[in-house]
């Protein structure tokens, strides 16, 4: 029951008249309240408890029952309360169709226990809630251009369900040159409108008149409704027909074929309909001499030749013709016309070839003349007078020579090879009226000469040829072109003759003289012969011969057919390599050093290594790039004390190529070495590597170390082995002991790709390399050292070289 109780009371509206008389057991009493329509659902209209004299507190024991005239229910009771609301939004339009001043809406109320009758009348009051509105929103009307200032014209008029002021109170027209309304009001009351023309109408200038008419009503918020007013203006016979000029002047050619056009006239007249249509005719001054050479058509006003003009006869022609339009009242306008014959140009002038010579040679100078021709024309004047022309594009010219006749002679130089044969065509045209022509044909052919050299496509040729390749393979055909005839465009081909590298070009290769194949007459290698750069020439067999050349790029395109040479560790071919190494050696060490070379070049000559088969695949480690074999972990004494390696280098070719060297490693214990000697050797390397498990044992047993330690120091310094100088050295060995040297084989390697060189590692870590020593070529030499027995000297006197041949 909130809901009821959020609308205020319409106090304002509201009026009540309470009329009481006497009875029994009842009261019957009226009550008159008023209300605008279209209020909210909700809203409290009044409070009928206070107003009829009800007990709140008992009236919601009480059934009441509220009856509405119409089986709607519009309005209820709050019985908690005692308010009379709205149910429902109510328009006073619904209830009241015809408008009238008031509208009431009548309610019974019967209240039980005991029982009582109320009857309510509620006036609703009317609110702006209608906008005016016309029955057509267009309204058509037409009115003759011909209607007197100030007639007027009905509207319709604009239709307002609301009432008093809120229905239509005036109406105002667009903006208009023509027309204005004047207002009018009815009996009723009602406002209606009239179209009142104020200036004068011309269909010619606006056929159409669109006009707004709006009505506009009188409530506080004034709504407005529009219509659309269509004026036809109605045409009237007010325009006389007129032509497009007022006189003509026109020229017709003698003997014009019957029938032909001589002019069209045209009238126009801005009227429309039957007003509009138009008759031409000759008018009395048009003499009968006239109208029977001449034809005028009286629907389109075309002028046609009808009978053959002889200039001799008559020159001028005078005539005068009429439009006349079909209205009521007729209109009509009339021109001049003026005819004049001209004399016609019927002889065409003439053309005629005296001498010409054919053929030609195409070197034939300028200036030279090759025909003498002559014109004329039988007519006279203008029309006798003849201009006589060529092509321009041609490389020829016209020259007058005398009265009528004219030599024809070369104006550029001529070129057999763009334009072998000239179509030349003399063309004679007269300065008739139109003008009359005539032509003539020759032909000029041209002979070669030899003015062309032979043309390859291109002026440098580069041929890739696959080393290893057949002797007399074809490598490319080199075909120039000469654009001459006959023998001079006849072909020979020639090496020109050089020397590379003490070889006659003609020993490498040949070519076909008539077809420009070009061929190898022996089988190249790429690692001996990268390239070849020579001259082709074409000649051809004129008189005297012309001739160019081109230049020829041969380069060798590289096999993959040698195979990786492994040059460190050396070894005798299909021999073991063996070495020593300490079983001490550190997580990390170098162990060896695998180096391979290839003479091929690029992807075919880059190596790889891997290891085919290897003793124990946890202990050592091989780099791909560099062969370099390393310990990936300390020696345990589980590991055997022979180690096999067979490590395959690779090349990138395809297919691949390579080659295997087997290492067969053995660990020795490395000697005690005196104290004095190791605290002379720098650590280069991380010889604590374990120092965790160092300290935990020295926290344990530091004294018991310490005694040992000196103790055996002693012994060792007593019992040192002196130096074997009896030993020989030994090549191509890994480090047999701690301070031994890695000495590999000497090498010389066309490719500086592989010029690295791992000549010793000593007990320091030190690298001694050999510098390149400059040889003929672009080889480099890296030499090794023999093993030396010494713990940190190297020998630089035993030092042995291998050449790998090529």
């Amino acid at each position: 029951m909130e809901a009821h109780r959020r609308g205020q009371p319409w106090r304002r509206y509201v009026s009540v008249f309470l009329l009481f008389s006497a009875a029994l057991n009842t009261v019957s009493a009226v009550t008159h309240y008023s209300i605008p329509e279209e209020m909210e659902e909700g809203s409290v209209v009044a409070n009928l408890a206070a107003d009829l004299g009800l007990d709140v507190n008992t009236l919601s024991k009480r059934e009441i029952r509220l009856d509405v005239v119409g089986n709607k229910k519009y309005l209820q009771i709050n019985k908690d309360t005692g308010e009379l609301y709205i149910l429902e939004k109510m328009d006073r339009e619904l209830f009241c169709p015809i408008k009238t001043a008031t509208c009431f809406l009548k309610l019974d109320v019967t209240i039980e226990n005991p029982i009582r009758m109320f009857n309510i009348e509620l006036e609703i009051m009317d609110i702006n809630d209608n906008a005016p509105h016309f029955r057509r929103d267009k309204m058509y009307l037409d009115i003759s251009e011909s209607t007197a200032i100030g007639e007027r014209f009905s509207l319709n008029n604009a239709i307002d369900p609301d009432v008093g002021d809120n229905s239509v109170k005036t109406y105002h027209l667009s903006e208009s040159d023509h027309f204005t309304i004047e207002i009018q009001t009815g009996r009723d009351g009602s406002k209606f409108a009239d179209l009142i023309l104020q200036t004068a109408l011309d269909r010619e200038q606006q056929e159409v008149h669109h006009l707004i008419l709006t009505a506009v009503d009188g409530g506080v918020q004034a709504r407005s409704g529009t219509a659309n007013i269509i004026v036809r203006v109605l045409d009237t016979n007010d325009n006389a027909p007129k032509f497009d000029k007022e006189s003509y002047n026109i020229e017709i050619m003698e003997n014009s074929p019957i029938g032909s056009l001589v002019v069209k006239l045209n009238a126009t007249d801005l009227d429309e309909g039957t007003n509009s249509k138009i008759v031409y005719s000759y008018s009395l001054y048009t003499s009968e001499k006239t109208q029977e050479t001449f034809s005028l058509n009286p629907n389109n006003g075309e002028i046609t030749v009808k009978e053959m003009i002889n200039y001799e006869d008559y020159r001028i022609y005078d005539m005068e013709v009429i439009a006349t339009d079909k209205g009521s009242n007729y209109l009509s306008g009339q021109c001049k016309i003026t005819i004049l014959v001209t004399d016609m140009n019927d002889n065409h002038p003439e053309i005629s070839i005296k001498s010409y010579q054919s053929p030609i040679k195409e070197d034939t100078a300028v200036d030279t003349v090759i025909a003498v021709v002559s014109v004329g024309d039988k007519d006279s004047g203008e029309n006798g007078i003849v201009n006589i022309h060529i092509a321009d594009e041609l490389p020829f010219a016209l020259r007058e020579s005398s009265d009528n006749y004219y030599e024809l002679v070369v104006s550029e130089p001529l070129d057999r090879e763009k334009v072998p044969e000239y179509d030349i065509t003399f063309t004679v045209t007269d300065r008739g009226s139109p003008p009359l022509s005539d032509n003539e044909t020759m032909t000029l052919e041209l002979l070669d000469v030899n003015d062309n050299v032979p043309q390859f496509p291109q002026s440098f040729y580069t041929i890739p040829v696959m080393e290893n390749n057949a002797p007399g393979a074809l490598l490319s055909s080199l075909t120039a072109f000469d654009p001459d005839l006959h023998e001079n465009q006849y072909l020979v081909y020639f090496i020109i003759e050089k020397e590379i590298v003490n070889t006659s070009i003609s020993m490498l290769f040949s070519i076909n003289p008539e077809n420009g194949n070009l061929y190898a007459l022996k089988t190249f290698d790429y690692e001996i012969e990268k390239e070849f750069l020579f001259h082709i020439e074409a000649r051809d067999s004129g008189v005297p011969p012309l001739s160019s050349n081109v230049t020829v790029h041969i380069i060798i395109v590289d096999q993959n057919d040698n195979y990786p040479v492994i040059v460190s560790p050396w070894r005798v071919h299909g021999s073991v390599v063996e070495d020593k190494i300490p079983r001490s050696t550190d997580k990390g060490s170098l162990v060896s050093k695998v180096i391979a070379i290839d003479t091929d070049s690029v992807q075919n000559s880059r190596i790889t290594y891997q290891f085919l088969q290897v003793t124990d695949a946890t202990l050592f480690s091989l780099d791909q790039y560099n062969g370099d074999i390393r310990t990936m972990r300390m020696f345990s004494y589980r590991d055997p004390r022979h180690q096999r390696l067979v490590v395959i280098a690779k090349d990138n070719g395809e297919p691949a190529l390579s080659a295997t060297v087997t290492i067969k490693l053995s660990t020795v214990e490395p000697a005690v070495k005196a104290y004095s000697d190791m605290t002379e050797v720098p650590l280069e390397y991380d010889i604590f590597s374990d120092l965790n498990l160092y300290l935990v044992i020295g926290l344990g047993s530091v004294s018991f170390l310490l005694l040992i330690t000196v103790l055996v120091t002693c012994v060792l310094k007593c019992q040192k082995p002196m130096p074997s100088k009896a030993a020989p050295p030994s090549r191509n060995s890994v480090i047999s002991e701690r301070n031994s040297t890695i000495a590999d084989s000497t090498l010389v390697s066309n490719d500086a790709y592989w010029y690295s060189m791992f000549l010793a590692e000593t007990r320091k870590g030190k690298l001694v390399v050999r510098q390149p020593v400059p040889k003929a070529g672009s080889r480099y030499i890296v030499s090794s050292l023999p093993r030396s027995t010494g713990l940190t000297e190297t020998s630089d006197s035993a030092a042995s070289t291998l050449q790998y041949p090529k």
